[in-house]
């Protein structure tokens, strides 16, 4: 194997110890979570005996979640109270943006936001009709807007009708009223006021509840901080201290008594502190944002609710409330409710929300680029064809560069030989000897690992962007239903999740471009990187989004291509073979370095 094909296999292999390395830290959190867990909890029923075989023996009895998640030590998490039951009917109002985009129902007890349906998406794969209606967003577990800590007004207080126009809606309880307004793009725009009311204890204001959906596996919410010990951006799925309960994933996460999470409590609160400018609560594609306040929250809390239907620890929804200091005579604030969009979180000062990590400025840009094709050609499987063909064209000239270096390379293996003959056994004279014949044929080593290594953080951001785009979400592509999750063909009888295409012809096309790649290495040890990395490749893809196999795959198919057109171009150079049985290109002169001409015998002075 010669250097760059070194370099290019601890490059992956460096890829693929940082992923190792990161999987082994987030269980390592995970376990030292767990373990947390399990000493508070031993902690709690070593105090409370009688209480904690109370609720084994109700857990054991009837499988319901009854007993404490992990709290602080001798503190039992109390049951919320069940709310007054409202004293009159319930009325709702319905409400459609002026774009035809959305449509909100909100309700008189508590003046607060039940369901938000959004058309420009269906609820299943493939096109909206009487049996795939427009996806709604269901708040009735946890109604966004409700307020908590009002005097006089508890969170389902009734509320009346006062005033109601096209695109709003103003509710009345007694001195306190909220005008309700639609604006562009799924926003709600609030103005509570409050006259002859006043309390200096917190007021929490709900931001609704999001669900994990079948596919859409993230449940998170995000905050900007203005103010404490990380001022910034936080994700606190991946932070304490709701990290713990907010990672766990659908294949398992967090287990508890031997694999069994009947001993849990259905739910679990946990308050963040901290003035932040916006909070938001979101799954995999929406997001229910609070912004734009006219006094910033002081903090939040969440309530995760896990998902009953499995042994094991999984958070199932989650829901959230922004906290104020106090409760002003006026407060104006803005609710997004709608898909994770870039171009519609970015106008709003949300674009973090996106989560896209070290790679966001670069992902921002893949995104535009992929909505510009999806505006021109309205298919993201085409659109992602014309980016992957954009990518190739702006490598192209490192790309061609690095694959004539290759060959030049290739050809001048011959003189390699007989310099690595003639001193071998004096490597400081061979090192010497090596870098002069580079210099005289104008060939770079490294100039091979030039491509790979700035295509990475490309490849890295269309990972991000390809997976959770909302964009992709039921998008079709020929044969492909989703291009957000993979093929899953024949899924009812086929191991492996059903049959994946695109991973397949991926790992065919690395294979043929392996044999493609001019090398000068050892020709067995070539044979095995072609063998081997495609079968990696192809384990690590398989169950990869449809959209970043097509992307890889065409992004192959046109290096092979680039390689092709290149053979044709310069052709092949014509073998003889040469003094000792080498082959030697004819293209391909063998003349003497300066340094062998003044040292004919391969030794010099002192040597």
């Amino acid at each position: 194997m010669n250097k760059t094909d070194k370099l290019i296999a601890v490059a992956l292999g460096l890829l693929l110890a940082g992923y190792v390395w990161y999987s082994f830290k987030q269980s390592k959190k995970e376990a030292e979570a767990q373990a947390q867990y399990q000493r508070d909890l031993a902690a709690w029923e070593k105090a409370h005996p009688e209480e904690a075989a109370r609720e084994k023996a109700a857990a054991q009895a009837q499988q319901q979640p009854t007993a404490p998640v992990r709290q602080p030590v001798a503190e039992k998490p109390a049951t919320p109270a069940k709310p007054a039951k409202p004293h009159a009917s319930e009325k709702l109002v319905v409400l459609t943006n002026a774009q035809k985009k959305a449509s909100f129902v909100f309700s008189t007890h508590g003046a607060t936001l039940k369901q938000a349906t959004l058309f420009e998406f269906a609820t299943l794969a493939g096109e909206q009709g009487s049996d795939n209606p427009p996806l709604t967003l269901d708040f009735a577990q946890a109604p966004a807007l409700a307020l908590s800590g009002v005097p006089g007004l508890d969170a389902d207080a009734d509320w009346m009708v006062k005033e109601r126009t096209e695109n709003s809606v103003t509710f009345a309880a007694g001195t306190a009223t909220r005008t309700i307004t639609l604006k562009d793009d799924y926003q709600i725009s609030v103005k509570d006021s409050f006259k002859d009311v006043a309390s200096t204890s917190p007021v929490q204001l709900s931001l609704g509840v999001m669900s994990r959906g079948t596919k859409d596996g993230l449940l998170s919410i995000d905050s900007m901080l203005l103010e404490g010990e990380k001022p910034g951006v936080r994700h606190w799925d991946e932070e304490e201290p709701l990290q713990s309960y907010l990672s766990s994933g659908v294949g398992g996460g967090c287990s508890c008594s031997g694999g069994k999470a009947a001993i849990l409590s259905q739910t679990a609160t946990k308050s963040v502190p901290g003035t932040s400018k916006w909070v938001a609560v979101k799954n995999g594609y929406f997001v229910s944002a609070l912004f734009n306040c006219s006094e910033n929250p002081s903090g939040f809390s969440a309530t995760v609710a896990r998902d009953t239907s499995v042994n094991t620890y999984v958070p199932q929804t989650v829901s959230a409330a922004a906290e104020f200091k106090s409760l002003g005579a006026e407060r104006e604030y803005t609710l997004y409710v709608g898909p994770k969009r870039q171009s519609l979180l970015w106008n709003l000062g949300l674009q973090d929300v996106m989560e896209f990590g070290m790679w966001r400025w670069l992902c921002y840009g893949l995104v535009w680029v992929l909505n510009l094709f999806y505006a021109l050609i309205p298919n993201y499987g085409v659109a992602i064809i014309l980016l992957t063909i954009l990518v190739r064209l702006v490598f192209w000239p490192l790309t061609h560069k690095s694959t004539i270096g290759m060959r030049k390379m290739q050809e001048i293996q011959p003189l390699m030989k007989e310099i690595q003959k003639k001193y071998k056994g004096n490597p400081q004279r061979l090192q010497q000897e090596t870098w002069q014949l580079y210099r005289e044929h104008k060939v770079n080593p490294l100039s091979s690992c030039l491509p790979m290594i700035v295509q990475i953080p490309v490849f890295f951001a269309l990972f991000v962007v390809l997976r959770g785009a909302v964009e992709l979400r039921y998008a079709p592509f020929l044969w492909i239903k989703d291009l957000s999750q993979p093929e899953a063909l024949c899924a009812s009888w086929f191991p492996f999740g059903g049959l994946n295409i695109l991973p397949i012809l991926m790992a065919v096309t690395m294979a043929l471009q392996s044999a493609l790649t001019p090398s000068a290495g050892d020709k067995s040890q070539q044979r095995m990187m072609m063998v081997f990395m495609p079968i990696m490749m192809l384990v690590m893809f398989y169950n990869f989004a449809s959209a970043l196999s097509l992307y890889w795959t065409l992004s192959q198919v046109l290096s092979i291509a680039q390689m092709w057109w290149i053979r044709k171009k310069y052709g092949t150079p014509a073998k003889a073979s040469g003094k000792d049985g080498v082959v030697v290109p004819d293209a391909v002169e063998m003349p003497q370095t300066r340094q062998m001409r003044r040292h004919p015998s391969g030794g010099h002075n002192g040597e």
